[in-house]
């Protein structure tokens, strides 16, 4: 097999797209948007990824894209159906871009003679790609799934701004099928594609559907139980979350992965997937109180901090918030920490001033006009009196020292990653770091005092 196709240029398809005509496959991607076709076709990233724009080129060709999915599938052995899924108000996924995509395929399988395997990369609730997917490739292609075509569900656990590695070196594949020439032809793939020798756990459908959701709602939990200890390490005199977590980490039944001790997890995996779970569970009549608490206190977290950074200025003071977008690296603010306590702050009457090096300042804003936006991080750092490193941008460690600090009443850096220790005992900058009892004290020292 040397051919693929991709129904998709987003956030994931493109990236994909690159990584498969980088690695020797002749790759034909579809999207709707002619700009996204036109960027590709001439050798340009139509979204905006680390690393993509080299790949594009490393392509040497290989590369085409097209708004004809029809064309594609005819052109191609397999074909990836990498299309938005959004999340409805009951917490599930919606199929709406998933289905004509699979009508189109199934066009495209009818006239053709040679088997053909499709890919459902796209987040699914359990029991879609067996049902609905497959449902609509059987009727519309006039073939039968197993026979005349294969069928997998292979989502991808990948984090936005590190697309293409995390691509190249999967911890693991994961591979619902329909039938076992199907998986093993999806395995080979990635063989081929993989620069890493990552296990493959291939099963049905619906278990690897529940898988899916099973680990971003697993890692969720992981996150919130180290918030919560940050958290109560900054009551405790002398308490480091980053001293706990390490230690917590080197038990191999937990691991040091995802045990930061810092704020909301954010994006646009995370979050919906834990609803998601929830949202199956109650359609199955079975309980996910663990998923909902996860999410209750991934919520809280956002208030909880708002209220302890408006603690350090008065009402009057700005507030400057550095790094909007959920993560570094990326232009996504999908339930990013940083844009929610923005808005929440606004929302209590703070003014706020942001910057994020990546993120459309207006467009993440939206309608909290209130909001101002920096034109760049010493801005936002020199009108505020208090500034928090909300997204940690590896360009704010960069920041010049003196930049920081200010003459009059020190200026508070609440840093919410631990990623500015530098600034610690600087003349000009009272620094806090969360997760850390020692500023607590201080705190409660100076107020007993003052009765």
């Amino acid at each position: 097999m040397t051919a693929i196709s991709i129904m998709g240029l987003g956030k994931l398809g493109a990236p994909l797209a690159a990584c498969f005509a980088a690695r020797g496959f002749h790759v034909h991607a579809v999207d709707i948007d002619p700009q996204k076709v036109d960027a590709v076709n001439r050798g340009v990233a139509p979204i905006s990824e680390p690393g993509l724009a080299e790949l594009i080129r490393e392509s040497d060709g290989r590369l085409k894209a097209s708004q004809d999915p029809e064309a594609a599938v005819r052109d191609s052995d397999a074909t990836f159906i990498v299309v938005s899924t959004p999340s409805e108000q009951t917490g599930g996924f919606s199929l709406r871009y998933v289905m004509p995509v699979a009508e189109a395929i199934g066009r495209a399988m009818r006239v053709k003679r040679e088997y053909h395997l499709v890919v459902l990369t796209s987040t699914v609730m359990p029991g879609s790609t067996g049902t609905e997917v497959k449902n609509t490739l059987e009727r519309v292609s006039g073939k039968r799934c197993g026979d005349d075509f294969g069928l997998c569900y292979s989502p991808e656990f990948i984090a936005l701004g590190s697309v293409i590695r995390d691509f190249y070196n999967p911890d693991f594949l994961l591979i619902g099928e329909s039938d076992s020439h199907a998986g093993e032809m999806l395995a080979e793939i990635y063989r081929r594609v993989c620069k890493n020798s990552a296990q493959v756990a291939r099963m049905n459908f619906i278990n690897a559907e529940i898988t899916k959701l099973a680990v971003n709602t697993f890692v969720t939990t992981k996150i919130s139980f180290a918030n919560m200890l940050a958290r109560i390490c900054e009551k405790l005199p002398e308490a480091d979350v980053n001293v706990v977590t390490s230690a917590l980490g080197l038990d191999s039944r937990i691991g040091p992965k995802y045990l930061k001790g810092a704020v909301s997890y954010g994006g646009p995996c995370f979050p919906r997937d834990n609803r998601a779970l929830a949202a199956v569970a109650a359609r199955a009549g079975a309980t996910s109180d663990l998923a909902e608490a996860t999410d209750r206190f991934n919520r809280v977290q956002i208030k909880l901090l708002a209220e302890l950074i408006r603690q350090y200025g008065s009402a009057t003071e700005t507030i400057g918030v550095l790094g909007l977008t959920y993560k570094p690296d990326t232009d996504v603010v999908e339930e990013a920490f940083g844009l929610l306590l923005a808005q929440e702050l606004s929302a209590m009457g703070v003014p706020v001033i942001a910057y994020d090096p990546s993120a459309d300042l207006v467009r993440a804003l939206g309608s909290h006009k209130a909001i101002r936006a920096a034109r760049s991080a010493p801005e936002c750092i020199n009108e505020s009196s208090v500034v928090v490193l909300a997204t940690p941008w590896p360009e704010f460690r960069d920041i010049a020292t003196e930049q920081w600090g200010r003459h009059s009443a020190p200026r508070v850096v609440i840093d919410c990653w631990r990623a500015l220790s530098h600034l610690d005992g600087v003349e000009g900058v009272r620094y806090v770091r969360l997760g850390f009892g020692g500023e607590t004290e201080r705190q409660e020292t100076a107020s007993s005092g003052s009765h």
